[in-house]
């Protein structure tokens, strides 16, 4: 007969397993390794939702967590040199190979954003740090860590004005050369929603900005906040590490902590007669490879007209503004662009944003390489450190980091 002691383990033992499985695809690499991490994510979500409903601490204060358990203090190595430096009274963290002879040929540069919803994320967490250093040995390049400012204490355009200080600084040719590097040999690149501010950022022209980005690399990136019902919303809303709820509850934030704001996006019922205009801009149903549309039909999405929670916040601007969603540019603006590399996963809330970019840059005649995961999931490049190093986040690391070496 069983124990008490025992029947009480299988008993929790079977409630734990229950809890941590997930129905996941199977084609997803280290499928239970993926399971325990997402159980970590979503017990500490649902924390962070039962502490805001109590009044306690606001929701992303809580998900911080993630950030503060992943930090690190990013330190010189015999091959890298780590300094924490300050352009144009922003924070930043400068990588660049330790030694540098006389003769040597100018470096190239990677400004790079880390991701995090805009809300969370930090260049001092151990993936960023590492991967960081990876790129200064393998590309013997300089990398500019930006430390942009968050949501909910700062709102949308904070953080992309931060990044683009950043840009407009470095890129001064004294700037450069103080860092030994080749003008014509800078990118732009950022994870997620550092992908959004990296190609928001490449996106701007400014007529006494000399020196221009060679290439642009966006790594699973959110690009628009119009349609948060595209296929791979609706296909991947409860796969793990980005739900769709997490990814609308981010967009919401970027802009405002309003409530009613963050209902109306969870509705897909956001969008006024200004941002209406430009949903030509990401209709799937135009610029999703067929493959990717599978059963679905699309809808445009509705337009809130009279009085909305969008309008009486004062946002209806904002959701129509492309340096919040750089798929609302036109194709004139696209053509200006240079040479890019998109990363997507087909396990992602985000996935169509970036095949909807791919598709809307190669029609405007720019050079895109596309890199698409079949089980690949969000963050996966993040997964790079122990305990949750995942195959696959080495083979994006590695796979980015070569394309930089062919085209940088």
């Amino acid at each position: 007969m069983m124990s008490k002691g025992a029947l009480v383990f299988v008993l929790l033992s079977a409630l734990t397993a229950y809890y941590v499985y997930l129905p996941i695809p199977n084609n997803i690499e280290e499928r239970w390794k993926l399971m325990l991490a997402d159980s970590f994510f979503r017990s500490l979500s649902q924390l962070a939702e039962l502490s805001e409903w109590m009044g306690l601490l606001h929701y992303m204060k809580v998900m911080m967590f993630i950030t503060i358990a992943e930090r690190v203090v990013p330190v010189s190595d015999e091959r890298v040199q780590v300094s924490d430096e300050n352009f144009d009274g922003v924070e930043v963290i400068v990588y660049q190979p330790t030694q540098r002879q006389e003769t040597e040929e100018l470096r190239r540069a990677i400004i790079y954003l880390h991701g995090g919803g805009w809300c969370l994320g930090s260049s001092r967490m151990g993936p960023y740090d590492l991967l960081a250093k990876h790129m200064v040995t393998e590309l013997n390049a300089v990398i500019v860590s930006v430390e942009y400012r968050l949501a909910p204490a700062y709102h949308f355009p904070a953080q992309f004005e931060d990044v683009y200080r950043v840009l407009k600084y470095f890129l001064r040719v004294d700037v450069l050369r103080g860092y030994h590097i080749n003008s014509e040999r800078i990118a732009v690149s950022g994870d997620s929603a550092g992908g959004n501010l990296a190609a928001a950022a490449a996106q701007q022209k400014d007529p006494e900005q000399h020196v221009q980005l060679k290439v642009q690399a966006l790594l699973y990136p959110v690009l628009q906040a119009l349609d948060l019902n595209t296929p791979s919303y609706q296909q991947n809303q409860h796969m793990p590490i980005l739900p769709r709820t997490l990814m609308v509850r981010f967009w919401s934030e970027y802009f405002t902590s309003d409530k009613s704001f963050l209902r109306a996006m969870m509705a897909n019922r956001h969008n006024n007669h200004e941002s209406a205009a430009l949903l030509k801009f990401v209709n799937w149903s135009s610029y999703l490879p067929d493959s990717y549309r599978q059963t679905y039909n699309y809808s445009a999405p509705p337009v809130v007209t009279g009085k909305s929670s969008v309008h009486s916040i004062g946002l209806h601007h904002l959701l129509a503004d492309p340096r919040a969603s750089p798929l609302l540019v036109p194709d004139t603006a696209l053509r200006l662009l240079p040479k890019t590399y998109v990363l997507t996963c087909e396990y992602d809330v985000l996935r169509d944003d970036g095949l909807m970019y791919v598709t809307r840059l190669r029609n405007a005649g720019v050079d895109v390489t596309h890199e698409h995961y079949p089980g690949g999931f969000h963050g996966a490049l993040m997964f790079i450190t122990w305990p949750t190093d995942f195959d696959i986040g080495h083979r994006m690391m590695d796979n980015f980091v070569s394309w930089l070496k062919k085209n940088l």
